[in-house]
């Protein structure tokens, strides 16, 4: 009787050892989850205010298009450098729409890009415009508690796309646009991940080439780029190490505008 019950024991356990074997298998295929727990005090580096001179050089490092499935990643880093930057946003994924509280509340800028981020829509008249503008500065507001002060233009000022759907329009919209009192910002400095790029390696030798002789960069990047997130890691501690000054854009920032073509 007794070798049954120890043999039985033996069989339980053998079976207990191959489920967590299994789950333990499991675990290692699955993609890690982000925590926001993850970012503790321990792993965030704090730094002095730094002072600007007029030998600084300054990155204004922008991301369009989030937020997205990679925004937490580079809120993570972007927390590990004590580095703040400006996201041109969108509703095109309403399901991260939560991470715009997070990204002000950490001190970057959240501002208008587009709602939709259809071009045929809203530059087909500039009243299709601002009702999309309105709709997603209504998104920053509610998650936000401000409204947009500085925003980009999908294609940027300069693009030529809206010459399709209603000529001359770029023209006036830029010129409504200050009119409000908003400040639009284009850039100097393309990491082109939206076209061109396709790794971390590639977004950072662009990035570090595009910055190495300017004082001032507004640069283009995009944070639903899996690479482009990936390459903050290796361009961020890189930039910090050569003596660059990171700051989120405001209506007192250089905003890079572009010749307006339409």
């Amino acid at each position: 009787m007794k070798k049954r019950i120890a043999a039985a024991l033996l069989l339980l356990l053998c079976f207990s050892m191959l489920s967590c074997a299994c789950k333990n298998k499991n675990n290692e295929d699955a993609a890690p989850a982000f925590n926001e727990d993850d970012i503790t005090s321990e792993s965030v580096t704090v730094t002095e205010p730094t002072t600007i001179g007029e030998d600084s050089r300054i990155l204004y490092l922008t991301f369009d298009d989030g937020p997205g499935a990679y925004t937490q990643h580079l809120l993570a880093t972007l927390a590990k450098y004590n580095v703040k930057v400006t996201f041109f946003v969108t509703n095109f994924r309403p399901e991260w729409r939560f991470l715009l509280t997070r990204e002000a509340r950490e001190g970057h800028t959240v501002a208008v890009h587009s709602y939709s981020h259809e071009y045929s829509n809203i530059y087909s008249s500039t009243s299709a415009y601002w009702n999309d503008f309105n709709k997603m500065d209504d998104v920053v507001l509610a998650c936000t508690g401000h409204r947009t002060e500085v925003m980009r233009f999908p294609g940027g000022s300069s693009n030529t796309i809206s010459s399709s759907y209603c000529s001359g329009i770029m023209t006036t919209l830029t010129r409504q646009m200050l009119d409000k009192g908003i400040s639009y910002i284009d850039w100097d400095v393309d990491s082109y991940d939206a076209g061109g790029a396709s790794s971390s390696e590639e977004v950072v030798e662009n990035l570090q080439r595009g910055v190495s002789d300017r004082k001032v960069s507004v640069i283009l990047c995009h944070d639903v780029k899996s690479y482009t997130v990936e390459a903050m890691e290796t361009f961020i501690p890189w930039a910090l190490e050569e003596g660059y000054i990171f700051l989120p854009c405001t209506p007192d920032s250089n905003p890079a505008r572009h010749s307006v073509n339409n």
